[in-house]
């Protein structure tokens, strides 16, 4: 099977974790450290939003694109693959949204 875009991102992204900082941001926002990944995602997020409140189509494309690259860096962070994501996604096919948070919540009180 072909590689997704998502795929060769994350590779690229796994490959500039050891990078010298000063050649590649992705490399500087891991050795950054969590909480300024935690920032960015936050600050991807909220200009989302504002694209999104805009109703500009193109910039929310834009946007949105910049935060799934953050998010794949999270992820890497955290020695996870996009495979990961979209293997929780095909678990929760099919799934009410309501049914499957409830079992979510039930499993954080048992």
């Amino acid at each position: 099977m072909q590689p997704t875009i998502l795929d060769r991102l994350a590779e690229t992204i796994e490959t500039r974790k050891h990078a010298d900082a000063d050649s590649s941001y992705v490399a500087k926002l891991l050795h950054s450290g969590h909480d300024k990944i935690l920032k960015k995602i936050a600050e991807e997020s909220a200009e989302t939003l504002m694209a999104s409140k805009d109703g500009d189509a193109q910039h929310v494309v834009r946007e949105t694109a910049d935060l799934w690259f953050h998010c794949l860096i999270l992820l890497a962070y955290h020695g996870l693959t996009p495979a990961d994501v979209l293997q929780e996604l095909e678990r929760r096919e099919g799934v009410s949204g309501i049914v499957e948070k409830a079992s979510r919540d039930a499993g954080e009180k048992g």
